[in-house]
């Protein structure tokens, strides 16, 4: 172990920071706790700071005696004294370095930039700790900087609308991890999710009634840029553009009248790129969002079009002869130079799916590279700036661990120096085809928070373990943001079950998690107005219970350890016994029916390790026939029910096949 990763694994920092240093003693929070600005002029610094007092006194209980930050000399009696030289914009990416250093009777947090302040006030917040009789510090120096520049997290609000609190909360959070992109996926097949007042009826005839104002968008942008985040919109264009077609068909390549998609794919309509008038339109309404978002950036999507209404209009292809375009793809191409230059017009700098790299585009866009990391290779190769969002899908339910090992510049990457400086980081990106206001957090919390590790601390920084350790503590830590991704769990629960008690559900859904990538439509097909309360979205990606589960038995395989094997024990009986407890719970409420199938599984694949494990321990060999028997209860209970994936099979199998290895 490293000696940076020793110090840092003592505390409970997520992400980790560049240096850490930790020092003997404690600084011991009393009432009397005052924050002090020696240096340094910043509205961000002054709200961000009261907000660190009052997130304090919540989570100790103190009544502290000064709960506004002042202006104070370095000679004050201030406990916390900040520093730093500039309040600076979030355009070109700002210096969030700082520096924090925590003695005894004083701590000190200096920085560049007012970025660079709440960056640290952050970790200053997670460094909270207690006795049995008082809340402090630990003492230690911390120098911190960011590996990557551009860490981010897009939001779908198309598919679903997720209304201005969910993203409130989200900033929070964000905030609180050092993430410093919010991306708002504003227009899709599913709904156009901005007022827009050059097109109106973008807004009145292609949302159901459901999108942002420009007010509210102002004051989002106003939140965001408070916590040190920016906030860069995408309109997907030419396809995925079925929302805009609703509104204005005579842009299409393709006769109209469209209605809004209510279900998911990829689909025909697209923007005819062959007509000025297309042209005209998007300088319109460019000229109108330029001004509504401060943000260098535009994200124009460009991705998943699938060129059928291109080659099905006779003018679009002789267009194409005529420009001497072969491929649509390459008429696409055209339709992005074209945008970009648009967007440069008004001062933006365009990004987009990694579909629109092609020779020729501006070399001022951002490519987001969504298909693999071969995409992410060859737009820092050709100049490109390049962010990574390959491997960051959170809405295909993988556990924390695929997310956090995975690199935006992994140690083999085949990139010289140069190259790698176009690799501005990442995002995790939140499709909504599964997820409501009240889902959706548990969607992208906790495991956001080990991807905002990913794009933030040193690259040497990936013990799995250490990280869930520390994710447990700061999941709950993001609770006092208004996330609801612990506590709607439970209530979920109860809606389901009509019931205050839930133990024995729980005990069930513990151990289940939704099915993995886009299983969950192949299984079962779904709308726009499908429920989404069901016990598949009350189950929680990665799964605690169950992941600690297979890792007791991992160890126990590989070492016997007695304690262990009492802990496994007494987990398999706990949920052998819990068929029969849920059976009428189950069968009173025609919303859980459906998983009763995996109650079942639960019982017998429960039965199944009790007995491997009796053979194990007690060195009898299994009967004639057990293995075969056993292995078919596995199999089955492999199998998706209700779009569940009962988590704990694959610790049983190996524990099958264990005890049958050592027979053989």
């Amino acid at each position: 172990m490293n000696l940076h990763f020793a110090q840092s694994a003592k505390l409970n920092l997520i992400p980790v920071p560049a240096k850490v240093n930790l020092l003997p003693g404690k600084f011991e929070i009393t009432d009397s706790l005052k924050v002090g600005i020696v240096k340094g002029n910043s509205t961000r610094v002054n709200k961000y700071a009261n907000r660190f007092l009052s997130r304090l006194s919540g989570r100790t209980g103190l009544f502290l005696v000064y709960p506004f930050v002042q202006k104070v000399k370095s000679g004050d009696s201030a406990d916390v004294l900040i520093s730093f030289e500039k309040s600076v914009s979030l355009n070109n990416f700002p210096d969030e370095s700082y520096n924090l250093k925590i003695k005894k009777d004083k701590i000190f947090l200096s920085a560049g930039t007012d970025i660079g302040i709440l960056r640290g006030l952050e970790t200053l917040l997670q460094l909270l700790d207690r006795d049995s009789t008082r809340y402090f510090f630990q003492n230690v120096e911390i120098e911190d900087s960011p590996r990557f520049k551009w860490r981010g997290l897009m939001i779908d609000v198309c598919r679903h609308f997720m209304p201005e609190d969910v993203i409130y909360r989200n900033l929070d959070a964000m905030a609180a991890v050092k993430m410093n992109v919010l991306h708002l996926h504003l227009s899709d097949d599913q709904g156009f999710r901005i007022e827009c007042k050059t097109f109106p009826k973008l807004h009145t005839l292609a949302s159901d009634g459901l999108y942002f104002t420009q007010e509210q968008i102002k004051n989002i942008i106003r939140y965001a840029d408070e916590r040190g985040i920016r906030v860069i919109p995408e309109f997907d264009i030419p396809g995925h553009a079925t929302s805009w077609l609703v509104a204005y068909p005579e842009y299409a390549s393709l006769p109209g009248p469209y209605k809004l998609q209510r279900e998911w794919g990829i689909f025909d309509p697209v923007f005819d790129p062959t007509q000025k008038k297309t042209y005209e339109f998007f300088d319109a309404f460019f000229n109108e969002m330029a001004k509504l978002f401060p943000d260098d950036y535009i994200h124009i999507g460009g991705d998943e079009n699938n060129g059928n209404q291109w080659r099905a209009n006779e003018r679009i292809q002789e267009f194409m002869k005529e420009k001497g375009l072969e491929t649509t793809g390459e008429l696409q191409a055209y339709f992005n130079t074209r945008i970009a230059g648009i967007l440069k017009k008004y001062n933006k700098k365009m990004v987009g799916w990694d579909e629109i790299l092609h020779p020729g585009i501006q070399e001022n866009i951002v490519i987001q590279s969504w298909r693999g990391k071969e995409y992410l290779i060859n737009a820092a190769k050709s100049g490109y700036n390049v962010i990574l969002s390959n491997g960051y899908y959170i809405d295909l339910i993988q556990p924390a661990e695929v997310h956090y090992l995975n690199d935006p510049l992994s140690e083999n990457a085949d990139l010289t120096a140069e190259e790698k400086r176009y690799v501005l980081g990442g995002e995790a990106t939140m499709w909504s085809e599964f997820v409501s206001p009240e889902t959706i957090d548990s969607r992208i919390w906790p495991r956001t928070a080990a991807i905002a590790e990913r794009f933030w601390s040193p690259q040497n920084i990936k013990d799995v373990e250490d990280m869930y350790r520390r994710l447990d503590v700061v999941s709950l830590q993001l609770e006092e943001l208004g996330l609801t991704h612990i506590k709607n769990y439970a209530m979920m629960l109860r809606r389901l079950a009509n019931s205050r008690d839930i133990k024995h559900l729980k005990i069930l859904v513990d151990v289940l998690e939704p099915v993995k990538n886009y299983n969950r439509n192949r299984l079962r097909k779904h709308t726009q107005q499908s429920p989404l309360t069901r016990v598949v979205d009350a189950a929680r990606p990665d799964a605690k219970t169950a992941r600690l589960f297979r890792r007791n038995v991992d160890e126990f395989i590989h070492n016997g350890n007695t304690v262990l094997k009492d802990e496994i024990i007494s987990r398999l009986k706990l949920w052998k016994a819990n068929h029969s407890k849920l059976t009428g719970v189950i069968k009173s409420n025609p919303a859980l029916k459906e998983i009763l199938p995996q109650s079942e599984n639960l019982k017998k694949v429960s039965e199944t390790g009790l007995d491997a494990i009796n053979f194990m321990i007690n060195k009898i060999d299994p009967p004639e026939n057990w293995k075969e028997k056993a292995l078919g209860i596995i199999e089955h209970a492999k199998e998706p029910v209700a779009q569940t994936e009962l988590m704990i099979v694959s610790a049983i199998e190996k524990l099958v096949k264990y005890v049958t290895q050592q027979k053989d």
